[in-house]
């Protein structure tokens, strides 16, 4: 199956020669966002905030800024490793979290399979979906009571049944069918002893309100997010880069593309998408014309079924 053709713009969907598309909008999603933050601290003693250096969590970053201030953070950031994530994006964690002053906690999935609490069936399986397991231990180790993300539900079928306060029972799993309503902007934060709450302040966001904030703010992201040429492969309608954990198999061609990334995840399961988008601007034009979300055109392992994020939830996962 050949990979996705580069994104073609559709004239109906841009703005009209001469005006801006309009970003009024964001000033409303960032004071939700940050009045989230807020709460988090407010009504929590343990809290965390999710940080992989990737674009979403740089926005929730740049807000938690806002709210808190430089060097002020009321949590410290979390990164679960799988020890095969693009060494751009980890470089660029470590800045960020030295320039906010913020305490950086990283823990690895690669210390979770020396202690023999995650096993690979082989040698080539994605680490990605055994993150799960390496999460509930620094949960146990440093008692989180609330883990600040950022999925939004634009992303995938299954998080779009997520609250923005989701609770988690005290095997750290999801329950959809037992999610609390969150009516007028009230959330019901009590928990039982061993639970907690996953946080997702930006769920409200969609991927072109977070790359119009992005333009806005000027936030800075790994160069992976921008046109670069990329040694890749088509594959399942993916374009998969070329590394030492993903080789080409056997026929097939390996050719070098403009391409980017939309979402910065393991290796072994991230794709990007021809582009020549050179900046936020043109990553905005680019993302109105999109028919596909980011993780369904980019994501190896969200391509099994329908439901494959949401049983991972269910078992802990992000």
């Amino acid at each position: 199956m050949n990979a996705r053709p580069p994104l073609e713009l559709r004239p109906e969907l841009l703005a009209p020669a001469g005006h801006q598309l309009s970003n009024a909008h964001l000033d409303a999603l960032e004071e939700e966002t940050i009045f989230i933050l807020r709460e988090v601290a407010a009504a929590f003693e343990r809290p965390t905030l999710l940080f992989s250096g990737g674009k979403d969590s740089l926005v929730l970053l740049k807000c938690a800024e806002k709210a808190f201030g430089t060097g002020n953070l009321p949590y410290p950031l979390l990164m679960i490793d799988t020890g095969h994530n693009f060494p751009e994006v980890t470089a660029f964690r470590d800045q960020r979290a030295k320039e906010l002053g913020a305490e950086l906690i990283v823990r690895s999935v690669e210390d979770s399979m020396k202690r023999g609490t995650v096993r690979l069936a082989h040698a080539g399986e994605s680490r990605n979906a055994h993150q799960s397991v390496t999460l509930l231990e620094a949960i146990e180790e440093f008692r989180f009571d609330a883990l600040i993300g950022g999925a939004r539900r634009d992303e995938e079928k299954a998080r779009a049944k997520e609250r923005i306060f989701s609770h988690r029972d005290g095997f750290g799993q999801w329950n959809p069918k037992a999610q609390r309503p969150e009516l007028w902007t009230l959330f019901n934060t009590r928990l039982a002893p061993g639970e907690h709450f996953r946080v997702f302040p930006i769920s409200n966001w969609t991927e072109l309100d977070v790359w119009q904030y992005i333009a806005r703010e000027n936030v800075a992201l790994p160069s992976l997010y921008y046109t670069h040429q990329r040694e890749v492969v088509e594959r399942k309608g993916l374009l998969v880069p070329v590394t030492e954990l993903t080789p080409p198999k056997a026929g097939e061609q390996v050719v070098v593309r403009d391409v980017r990334f939309r979402t910065v995840g393991d290796i072994t399961c991230t794709c990007p998408v021809a582009s020549t988008a050179a900046n936020a601007n043109d990553i905005v034009i680019e993302t109105l014309a999109a028919e596909v979300s980011e993780r369904g055109a980019t994501r190896m392992d969200d391509q099994t079924s329908d439901a494959s994020m949401e049983k991972r939830k269910k078992d802990g996962y992000f």
